[in-house]
């Protein structure tokens, strides 16, 4: 269920915001950070804006976006613009109603390979992890545009992690939490990938044991299930 805009849901966006940076996947003022939210009875966002720098965002410095259509920023509320990005984060919103928090790094080795536009093929099984059996890249679109957001939203349709050409990264999860520690793995996946890549040609992991893979991250990380006596046949 979609969380209502409060302090704690904007301390939360603010603290991943930072953690970004904390963490070496992002530097400065660049990247954007957002969680799904609702405003009375308005469904929307709230986003990082646009030239502040995160270590002096306050819970009501973010910006909230009303996702509605057609998209704009004129009934936005707060009190700056909000991230340059801001229509790329709302299109995964109205494309994935399972997605809650969206993050977008300049993360190094992952930006290397997107202004190269090479995308990040199943030389690890934690590539799945992303969804897919490759972390693709989205073409190239001027940083900002509408033709940006649609590019990205379209790459998300079916991951959770993509590439953007000659840009930089965009996870995506069912908290910002989440779609932080998703950013953070893509980045080392591509560090990894890179020294691959010095060692010779990569090997892949075949399709189907790719497959395989992804249908185990469906549930990867979840409580077990505790069956009763009847499922299993017996009692403990």
């Amino acid at each position: 269920m979609t969380e209502m805009d409060t302090a704690r849901l904007r301390a939360r966006v603010i603290e991943v915001a930072r953690e970004m940076n904390a963490r070496g996947i992002n530097v400065n003022k660049s990247g954007n950070v957002s969680a799904r939210a609702c405003r009375a009875a308005a469904d929307g966002f709230v986003i990082t804006p646009t030239g502040v720098p995160y270590e002096t965002l306050r819970p009501e410095d973010l910006v909230f976006v009303p996702l509605a259509e057609p998209l704009s920023v004129r009934d936005a509320i707060g009190r700056y613009l909000p991230s340059s990005e801001w229509e790329m984060h709302a299109r995964v919103y109205l494309a994935r109603p399972d997605i809650e928090g969206v993050v977008h790094t300049h993360s190094a080795y992952a930006t290397a390979l997107a202004c190269q536009e090479m995308p990040i093929p199943a030389f690890h099984y934690m590539v799945a992890c992303a969804g897919g059996a490759s972390i693709d890249v989205a073409p190239y679109r001027t940083f900002g545009s509408s033709e940006l957001a649609q590019e990205a939203a379209a790459a998300l349709k079916a991951r959770n992690a993509c590439l953007l050409a000659h840009h930089g990264v965009l996870a995506a999860a069912s908290t910002v939490e989440k779609a932080l520690v998703l950013a953070a793995e893509v980045e080392n996946l591509a560090h990894q990938y890179a020294i691959v890549r010095t060692l010779g040609t990569p090997k892949l992991i075949e399709e189907d044991e790719m497959q395989r893979v992804i249908e185990k991250f469906r549930t990867y990380g979840q409580p077990q299930k505790r069956l009763s006596g009847n499922e299993t046949g017996g009692s403990e």
